[in-house]
């Protein structure tokens, strides 16, 4: 008990003098590098940039050279069936000629150069030269080979309207790839940049330690080359850069950088896209699924209507022929109906080489159909697989750039204090730089994927 007592009189007695002496300084603030480099100048933005989805979509509607060719296939496929069903539909057609006989001047001449002769008791001479004209039609009661013509002709412009809205599927995927790819150039220089400034406040720390003992040269050495390693980044980066804008500006028709504005709203680019295109109810009913088949069609009527050239056809010819006579104006002088059937006997093998070229063509969009239909299963299901993992990879290079800020900050603090070395310091800074390039290339890729997924099973329709 007194020897508690004499502590607690110590206590009051030393506590005056402790508080009458001046407080402990405090802790110096940790060393502040300024630093001043021409590379850390952002690039210059793109001339020329799209501030929306449906800004980029239309300058891909209006300027692209794969959707006119597209449509220009539609447009030759309905000529095309356009020809195919003339051929069953009448045909009529009007003929005037003049004709004069050189050696007998005095008679009268048709156009075939047969003299032409009143019928007796007619007081209507023809006159010289002669003036006739004839008018006929034609038209196709039986030919089986024609109609397998219009059927292959349908068949091949319902197969062109499918690869026009597959195209149209495939520019979308394409601006919307080369969108994201676009944004993460821009954000991947930006990134670059503060990796070198960071790089650059080391090597001025590392300066610094030198100029008061606590480093050495080869720290300052060391150091410095970590900072051309990032410049290297840099420069890589800006010209990926460029060249992504390149790629956007080609996707767009324009043969210039085109970039794209901060205003831009990139994670709602798959609600964008569900404006202009639809999911599929079954993926047989993709467009290029579509078109494959359909052309399968189309090559193998192609092949039937060249086996039907055996087939005998049967035809209906009606000719009304005029002339002009003195006195005039003219007079009908015949009109004739005739029922013709064509058989076909021998054509020098044509024919046959003609059967075995179609069944080449039939074969080979056979197969064409058989190769899209493993493509597109393959690709639907690396396109759904690829979310769950860009997700997954979100997140691992989320803890992963934590991590190497964290280390990246104890490792400088460390350093600042004398108990790290500049291979420590160099270490961390690459590992940070790395990691914050990881991190945002993975959220683009997984804004990449949810886009594939949609895209590789929807329907688009401009």
């Amino acid at each position: 008990m007194p020897s508690r007592l004499v502590l607690l009189l110590l206590v009051l007695t030393a506590a005056p003098v402790l508080a009458d002496q001046d407080p402990l300084p405090p802790a110096p603030s940790p060393f502040q590098p300024q630093v001043d480099d021409p590379m850390l100048t952002p690039t210059p933005p793109a001339s020329k940039q799209v501030g929306s989805w449906d800004e980029a979509l239309g300058l891909v509607r209006e300027r692209s050279t794969d959707l006119r060719i597209a449509e220009a296939n539609v447009q030759r496929a309905e000529g095309r069936w356009r020809q195919a069903l003339a051929v069953l539909l009448p045909n009529g057609r009007v003929s005037v000629g003049v004709a004069y006989d050189l050696l007998n001047p005095g008679s009268a001449v048709g156009l075939t150069g047969a003299p032409v002769i009143a019928p007796p008791g007619s007081d209507r001479q023809p006159t010289v030269p002669l003036v006739s004209g004839t008018v006929s039609l034609t038209q196709s009661l039986v030919d089986i080979g024609a109609w397998r013509g219009l059927s292959s002709a349908t068949a091949a412009e319902d197969s062109a309207e499918a690869n026009l809205q597959d195209v149209q599927r495939r520019l979308t995927l394409g601006l919307a790839r080369t969108l994201v790819a676009t944004v993460a150039a821009e954000r991947a220089a930006e990134i670059n940049r503060v990796g070198l400034r960071r790089a650059l406040e080391r090597a001025a720390l590392a300066q610094r330690s030198f100029e008061l003992g606590a480093g050495t040269q080869l720290d300052v050495v060391r150091v410095r080359q970590d900072v051309e390693v990032a410049r290297q980044s840099l420069i890589s980066g800006d010209e990926q850069l460029h060249r992504a804008r390149e790629a956007l500006g080609l996707s767009l028709g324009l043969p210039q950088e085109v970039g794209v504005s901060t205003s831009f709203q990139l994670q709602g680019l798959v609600e964008q896209t569900r404006s202009t295109c639809a999911p599929l109810k079954a993926l047989s009913e993709r467009p290029d699924l579509e078109a494959a088949r359909a052309q399968v069609e189309s090559a193998r009527d192609s092949r039937r209507q060249a086996s039907a050239g055996y087939l005998p056809t049967l035809g209906l010819n009606s000719t009304l022929l005029g002339l002009t006579t003195d006195p005039g104006p003219g007079r009908l002088a015949t009109w004739s109906i005739a029922a013709v059937l064509s058989v076909p006997l021998w054509e020098g093998g044509g024919r046959a080489g003609l059967v075995r070229e179609r069944a080449g063509l039939e074969q080979q969009a056979t197969e064409t159909l058989e190769r899209t239909r493993r493509d597109v299963e393959v690709e639907v299901a690396r396109a759904r697989r690829s979310v769950e993992v860009a997700e997954s990879l979100v997140r691992t290079a989320t803890e992963s750039r934590e991590l190497a800020a964290r280390t990246d900050q104890l490792t400088r603090r460390a350093f600042e204090v004398g108990r790290g070395s500049s291979l420590e310091l160099v270490q961390s800074g690459a590992a940070l730089r790395q990691a914050e390039l990881a991190l945002a290339l993975r959220e683009f890729e997984l804004v990449q994927a949810r886009l594939d997924a949609f895209l590789t099973e929807a329907r688009c329709d401009w």
